[in-house]
């Protein structure tokens, strides 16, 4: 068996075609899987206050508030951005967005990138927040929309309930996620650095990233 025939019978397992052979069995056993699901004892306080301080130091902006204060918060930060327009996924709680007369554009499949890139910001859900890595996780739900639409716009605000889409790690958010699902993992505003370092921000996605971490 050569590579090529190793890859094309996982491919066939993970899509239930193909039974496990016995080396192939014994190769995944062999793998250790024993490791940590979470790195400390934390309470659900401390997560939360991890991960908000995991996402400042990813540079983006963290704010937080209760369910009566989430849509003046919105309408506060879309107009400190000065949007003029903001993209709202179909299944986006209407009253999020209740204090702002924003002109709003749907997340239409027809949608060009060309026609986004005119757009000024895109609110949206979220499927879980990472706190060890500061990593918000967009799994295509009808509160978060196409990939598409929080790639393109510069400005994406997004809401975590908390303490409810928090977990502490990585193995903890697979286990919440669907993996045939389109999944989008963000770390801070889109950047990237040159052999020198220099940081370049909106290069492949929001320049800017607003946090809200919803309360109950």
């Amino acid at each position: 068996m050569n590579s090529r025939d190793t890859i094309l019978g996982r491919v066939r397992r993970a899509l239930g075609e193909a039974p496990r052979s016995d080396a192939q069995a014994s190769y995944e056993t062999a793998v250790d899987r024993d490791y940590l699901h979470e790195h400390g004892d934390r309470t659900t306080s401390q997560t939360v206050e991890l991960l908000a301080e995991n996402l400042a130091d990813y540079r983006a902006n963290v704010h937080r508030c209760s369910d009566g204060e989430l849509a003046a918060t919105v309408a506060r930060l879309l107009a400190e951005h000065g949007s003029r327009s903001v993209v709202v996924p179909g299944g986006l709680h209407e009253e999020w967005l209740a204090q702002t007369a924003l002109a709003r554009v749907a997340d239409d499949a027809e949608s060009t990138p060309a026609a986004l890139d005119q757009v000024d910001s895109v609110v949206t859900a979220c499927a879980v927040a990472i706190a060890e890595t500061g990593t918000i996780v967009l799994d295509g739900s009808p509160d978060q929309g196409r990939r598409r639409i929080t790639l393109i716009p510069d400005h994406h605000i997004c809401v975590v309930r908390v303490p409810d889409q928090v977990v502490s790690s990585v193995p903890q958010a697979l286990e919440r996620l669907d993996p045939t699902r389109p999944l989008t993992w963000i770390s801070g505003p889109s950047a990237t650095s040159d052999i020198e370092l220099d940081r370049v921000e909106g290069v492949h996605g929001p320049r800017t990233l607003e946090v809200i971490l919803l309360s109950r």
